[in-house]
């Protein structure tokens, strides 16, 4: 079945002439006439009776009329999708984003981005980082945001940007008006514990050798529960400089004594072509 067939035979439907229907459809009446007959040859029966007041559906024209007419729109849909993509009237990029990936920066270049092209569509996608590499495999996301290794193999790795370690507390703990804090200190304050914490181990790792063991009074996966409990001064959390809200009742202290940062990268596939657009956002956050 031809698209051509499909818009002919939509044609007769609503003109119910043949006549009628190939001049709206600009077509000449015996080209639309071979048209419905092929189409006709296809389905194995007549789909009109045609008699002197024109013509009309028989019973299997009426059959297959609702399926002839959702064919032509998808066939639409299907068309204007592409218009606008190619005018970048509507841009869908897929932003997959490590689970501590911290939203302060990444925000800011996203909206950035959406000022110079409000044509884009973004859709962010927080996931695992085996998740989020599928997703590139399976080009369902078009970019990662990520801390973790990739193999530049199989992965495009741009450099984005490079960020300290905090301890976070509350406006009125006991550490809020320090300057800065020493891991022999936090080792004798409560600790909001972050599990999927990139740099945990390490962390643990270096207190241990410096004879220190924090205490984590509490323990979530997710930054934002933390992020609670440490508003109602319940204890410190450790995060990243992207991490941390800007709001006045959260203090924000370097670590002294010891080096903590990580750097964040976007992968792309290399099997898979990177659009323009993608590039642009990529540099976007790279120069944030």
């Amino acid at each position: 079945m031809e698209m051509n067939q499909v818009r002919y035979f939509l044609a007769v439907c609503e003109h119910r002439n043949f006549t009628h229907a190939a001049r709206a459809s600009y077509v000449s009446q015996p080209s639309l006439t071979a048209a419905i007959k092929k189409l006709e040859d296809e389905f194995g029966g007549a789909l009109f009776l045609r008699d002197r007041a024109g013509c009309r559906l028989t019973p299997l024209g009426a059959l297959v009329r609702p399926h002839i007419e959702a064919v032509h729109q998808q066939a639409l849909e299907a068309r204007d999708e592409a218009i606008r993509y190619n005018r970048l009237e509507r841009v869908p990029i897929s932003v997959g984003l490590g689970e501590t990936v911290g939203q302060n920066r990444v925000a800011k270049s996203v909206e950035s981005y959406r000022n110079k092209f409000p044509e884009a569509d973004i859709e962010l996608i927080v996931d695992s980082q085996s998740s989020l590499l599928e997703g590139l495999r399976e080009g369902s996301l078009d970019v990662a945001v990520t801390s973790g290794e990739a193999s530049d193999e199989l992965y495009r790795v741009d450099p984005l940007y490079s960020e300290d370690y905090r301890a976070v507390v509350a406006v009125g703990h006991e550490l809020s008006n320090h300057s800065e804090v020493s891991l022999e200190t936090l080792s004798k304050t409560n600790m909001l514990d972050r599990l999927n914490c990139e740099m945990r181990e390490s962390l643990h790792q270096t207190c241990a050798e410096k004879g220190h063991d924090l205490y984590a009074a509490y323990r979530s996966n997710r930054v934002e529960w933390l992020l609670a409990m440490a508003r109602r001064g319940s204890g410190a959390v450790i995060l990243p400089d992207s991490s941390i809200p800007e709001e006045p009742n959260l203090i924000s202290l370097p670590i002294a004594g010891i080096e903590i940062n990580r750097n964040i990268v976007a992968l792309r596939y290399l099997h898979q072509p990177s659009r323009p657009e993608v590039e642009v956002l990529v540099q976007e956050m790279a120069c944030r």
